[in-house]
This record gives structure tokens, sequence and C-alpha cells, in this order.
């Protein structure tokens, strides 16, 4: 029995066949009320196999494209429905599926955005993960640009240790010289003036910067400077507890961020979300705005880690739209 594996059709499908069955204390068509209670016991013990088998199978590569409205009071008229895409924490490390990585860039580039975002974590340990994807993610481009910035994972601390050597600071040289292969422009704490119609905006960058555990290499005063004149500033960084630690007492209007993965575990339906962590961070997917309409919004990443599929949380790829103007539906 232990080397038994679960089929969840064949699963789903006994599920069903019991669920169908009157429940009685008399035999009708062959079974029993106890044999009900017997048999719904077994589907009872299974079913936390039945939702983990099904997201290995399903969830791991089920990307999904998610639509946002980001409202922006003091956007120059210039950038008034401009595309931003995003995706963030590839964890290439963790891939097993070249043919359905490429589909969910295809997903990506069919929604034709102005300019692409990358949050951070394009790897789990080390830079020679993405060897066999590099491939796939130099198709990722964007008239604007694509921008980019680093996670956790990025760093080798997970591999090397946390404390710095020769080999951990080759390996994140590594690592930027992928970005710049793929032609991706990583953001170290800089920033990128974007100039349309002589109208411009700040695109802003900063390394990792999180809470508790997490390492604070990245310093938001450095990549702000020069930005003092621009009206809308927007931020890749990578971990969301930032948001609330740093980035709301600053004039940086949207702060685009991953890494909880919504835990690759819960809900996530159209006015309804849950996960478990939600326990472990208050902002862990979607949008989160502030009464001075500060906006943070949390992707739950393009791929993976440990568990090697997802369950409710899908992998995203998010469109963002830009729009001059307040929010009709925002609360005063």
């Amino acid at each position: 029995m232990a080397n038994e594996t679960v089929d969840p059709e064949k699963t789903i499908k006994q599920a069903v066949n019991v669920l169908e069955m009157p429940i009685a204390e008399e035999p009708v068509k062959g079974i029993t009320r106890s044999d009900f209670l017997t048999k719904a016991g077994i589907l009872v013990g299974a079913s936390p196999l039945v939702p983990l088998s099904w997201g290995i199978i399903s969830g791991a590569y089920d990307y999904r494209v998610r639509r946002q409205k980001l409202y922006l009071p003091n956007l120059p008229a210039a950038f008034h429905g401009m595309k931003i895409g995003q995706i963030s924490d590839v964890h290439s490390g963790s891939f097993y599926n070249r043919k359905a990585v490429n589909g969910g860039v295809d997903l990506l580039l069919n929604e034709k955005p102005d300019a692409i975002f990358f949050t951070g974590d394009l790897v789990n340990n080390v830079a020679s993960e993405m060897r066999d994807y590099q491939d796939i993610f130099s198709r990722v481009k964007a008239d604007l640009g694509v921008f980019s910035s680093l996670g956790n994972h990025d760093y080798g601390d997970y591999y090397f240790g946390k404390e710095d050597s020769a080999a951990k600071r080759k390996n994140l040289q590594d690592l930027i010289e992928t970005h710049k292969v793929m032609g991706w422009d990583l953001l170290n704490d800089e920033n990128r003036i974007l100039k349309v119609n002589n109208e411009e905006l700040a695109i802003v960058g900063v390394q990792n910067w999180g809470t508790g555990r997490f390492p604070k290499h990245g310093d938001l005063q450095k990549a702000l400077l020069g930005t003092e004149e621009q009206s809308v500033k927007l931020l890749l960084s990578h971990d969301p507890s930032h948001w609330r630690a740093q980035v709301l007492d600053t004039d940086i209007d949207v702060m685009f961020a991953g890494h909880t993965h919504g835990m690759q575990f819960g809900v996530r339906l159209k006015n309804v979300q849950w996960s478990p962590a939600k326990y472990v961070y208050k902002e862990w997917a979607g949008l989160y705005r502030e009464k001075n309409n500060k906006q943070l919004y949390v992707n739950v990443g393009y791929g993976f880690l440990g568990y090697p599929g997802r369950v409710g949380i899908l992998p995203e790829i998010t469109i963002f739209e830009l729009i001059k103007g307040n929010d009709p539906k925002a609360r005063v």
C-alpha cells in the first residue's frame, strides 16, 4: 500500500459515486447506511491527497492573467492607458516542463504590455538554474522596456550560507549577468525615467528588503535619488513587508511585489480570497490601498517552490492599466 500512487481523477469519480448513493438503513442497490459511512470515512481520509495531487498535475502551470486598473490622480496624460505586465517569483530551479513555461510567456506577450516588471526570485539557489530557461525568458520584451529586481532567493544565501564568500559573490554576478543577457534592466537601488510625448514618470527598483529573517539589502533612499521632480513613482520591491516598513513614508505611488506565493494554497475568487499566507503577511495577494492613495500590488508568482504545484492560488500574470484620475470605487 505504501507504494501505491494516488489517481486524482479516479478518486474524484469514486467520491461522486458514493455521494450520489442514497443513505438508507436497509440495503438499496447494494449499499447500506453503514457501508456508506465506511466509504465516506475512507473518502474523507484520502481527501487531502486529492487536491495536493491535482495541484501537481494541473495547478503548477495553470497560468492565469489577472487584470487590474491603477488609478493615479497625478499620472501624466501621456501615460493614461499604459499597460504594464508583471510576473514574479519564477523559481526556475523548480521547473520540470519547458513547454508549459513557454506557454506562460506566450500568455504574457499576447497581452502586448507597454512595459513589463519582474519582481524577484529568478532562481531558487544558484544562477545556473536558469540555464535551461534563459532562452524562454529572453523572449519577454516590451516597447518601453523590461525592468527587474532581486528577491531573497537570488543572493544564494540558501546554498552558500549567509556569510560572504568568493563563490557566493560570483554566483550573484552570474545572476546579474543573466538579467543583462535576457535584456532585462535590473534595478539595484536605481531608477529609470520613462519619457512619452515629453512627459515622464519614474520606475524605481530596490534590492531585496524584508522584515524578520529576510535580508535587507535594499537602499530605498539611494534608489529615489533623482526622482524628486517626478509626479508618479512606481517601485519594484520583492517583499510586500517593505511597504509598511519603509515605502509608505515616501512619495512612491505604487509598489509592485511578490514573495508570498499565496503559499501556493488557498482560495482566490473575485470577491473572496483566503490562504494561510494571511497569518504571515498583512498584504499577501492582490491590490492594497491606504487612504492617501498609496497602493501595493502583490503578485502570487509565476513559479513554485517546495511543494511542486498549486491548489487554488494559481500562477499569475498581472496586466495593469494606468488610469489618470481617482478610483470611483475607492473609499473616501
